[in-house]
C-alpha cells in the first residue's frame, strides 16, 4: 500500500468527468489547487480534454476509466490506483444515468440500469477509497450529486428519483459515520441544469416552473462543490443542498 505524507496534493477522484456537471465540477476543483483524476467510461477523448484544460490552467489532473456499475471493475481500478499513488483526500460521487418512461411502461433493464450506476455506483466507488483516507488521517471531502427529483419526485422519472432519493440517504448514514474522522460528507441536488440530459425537452417550459425563470448551470453547481470541499466548510456535514433557482 502507497504511504500517503501528510503534505501530498490533495487528490480528488471525480466520477462522470468528461461532461456536463462532472466536467465543470473536475475543472474547478483543480484550480482550487486540487490534484484531480478526471473518471470517465467510454468518452476518453473528451476525458482528454478536460484533463487539458486543467493542466492549461496550471493544475495537475490524470485520467482512469472504469465502470461504476460494475463493482469488480470499479474495485480493481480503484485498488491499484490506491496502490500506486495512495489515497484521496476527496470524492465526488458524480457518475449516473437516465431512462425515463412512466411508471406502467418501465422496463426492468431502466430500473436495473439506473439504480446500479446512480446507487450501486456510490458503493462501489466510496467502499474501496473509504478506509484509506480514514487511515491517511488527513480528513477529508466527499460529496454525492444527488437531484431535485431525489426530494420532491419528478414524473417519468420513478427509478431516477428512487436512486437519488437513497442516495442522500446513504450521504446522511455515511456521515455520521466519518464526522469524528474529520471527513464530511454532504450532497448536492441541482434542478433544471443546461446540460445534455435535458436535450429534447422544451427549455421554456422548463423555464415557467422555476421562479429565477432560467435554467442553471454546471459551472454553478460546481461553485456549490468547490466551497463544500474548502475549509470554510469544515464543519457542514451530512446536509442536502439543492441549487434549483428556487424550485422548492
Amino acid at each position: 500500500m502507497h504511504e500517503t505524507p501528510d503534505d501530498a496534493p490533495r487528490r480528488v477522484l471525480v466520477t462522470g468527468a468528461s461532461r456536463g456537471i462532472g466536467r465543470a465540477i473536475a475543472i474547478e476543483l483543480g484550480r482550487a489547487g486540487f490534484s484531480i483524476v478526471v473518471h470517465y467510461r467510454r468518452e476518453e477523448t473528451a476525458a482528454e480534454a478536460v484533463r487539458a484544460s486543467i493542466v492549461a490552467a496550471g493544475g495537475h489532473a490524470t485520467l482512469l476509466r472504469f465502470d461504476v456499475a460494475d463493482r469488480a471493475e470499479t474495485t480493481k481500478a480503484l485498488d491499484a490506483e490506491i496502490d500506486a499513488q495512495g489515497g484521496f483526500w476527496g470524492l465526488v460521487c458524480n457518475a449516473g444515468v437516465t431512462a425515463d418512461a412512466p411508471f406502467p411502461k418501465l422496463s426492468d433493464d431502466a430500473w436495473d440500469r439506473v439504480l446500479r450506476t446512480n446507487l450501486d455506483g456510490f458503493f462501489h466507488v466510496v467502499k474501496p477509497c473509504v478506509m484509506p483516507m480514514v487511515r491517511a488521517r488527513r480528513g477529508g471531502r466527499i460529496v454525492t450529486l444527488s437531484s431535485a427529483a431525489g426530494i420532491v419526485g419528478n414524473r417519468g422519472q420513478v427509478n431516477y428519483a428512487a436512486s437519488k432519493a437513497g442516495l442522500i440517504g446513504a450521504t446522511k448514514s455515511l456521515a455520521q459515520e466519518l464526522a469524528k474522522r474529520g471527513i464530511t460528507v454532504n450532497s448536492v441536488a441541482p434542478g433544471f441544469i443546461d446540460t445534455e440530459l435535458l436535450a429534447g425537452i422544451p427549455k421554456e417550459e422548463l423555464e415557467k416552473r422555476i421562479p429565477m425563470q432560467r435554467l442553471g448551470t454546471s459551472e454553478e453547481v460546481a461553485a456549490v462543490v468547490r466551497f463544500l470541499f474548502s475549509e470554510g466548510a469544515a464543519y457542514l456535514t451530512g446536509q442536502v443542498i439543492s441549487v434549483n433557482g428556487g424550485l422548492f
